[in-house]
């Protein structure tokens, strides 16, 4: 049977409570998952194992987060600013990602509030309806 938006949502919310020891409340879908929520690097480890789990789909770590590389290489990110291609190829890498705020200021340092409990159920919608 096929998971409502809600369904998707209150499992991710309780994936995210478990995982970084929260109340409920705290999970709303406009929270980041670094800045609102606590979330250090080796916690996406433990919230991908455990979507996985939840939600039986296989969640390759890139797909969910961008990788390393993306950041580290000099035609995607200059001078702090994520650039024109760097932008591209993250849109292209995170469909499930809402880049609209992010594109007025690609500031490096506000990568991280891109990724929010939103972006999460987007991309496990994505993934169960593919399925």
């Amino acid at each position: 049977m096929a998971m409502s938006r809600e369904e998707i949502f209150e499992e991710v919310q309780e994936v995210l409570v478990d995982a970084l020891g929260l109340d409920d409340d705290e999970v709303t879908e406009e929270a980041t998952l670094m800045g609102d929520l606590g979330a250090e690097s080796i916690d996406f480890l433990d919230i991908v194992f455990r979507l996985e789990k939840s939600f039986g789909i296989k969640v390759p770590r890139e797909e969910l987060f961008p990788a390393e590389s993306l950041m580290n290489n000099p035609e995607f990110v200059s001078n702090g600013k994520v650039t024109e291609k760097g932008l591209a190829e993250f849109k292209a890498k995170l469909p499930h990602t809402d880049f609209s705020g992010f594109e007025s200021d690609p500031d490096i340092n506000k990568l991280p509030d891109l990724f929010t409990v939103k972006s999460i159920v987007n991309f496990v919608e994505q993934k169960l309806n593919a399925a």
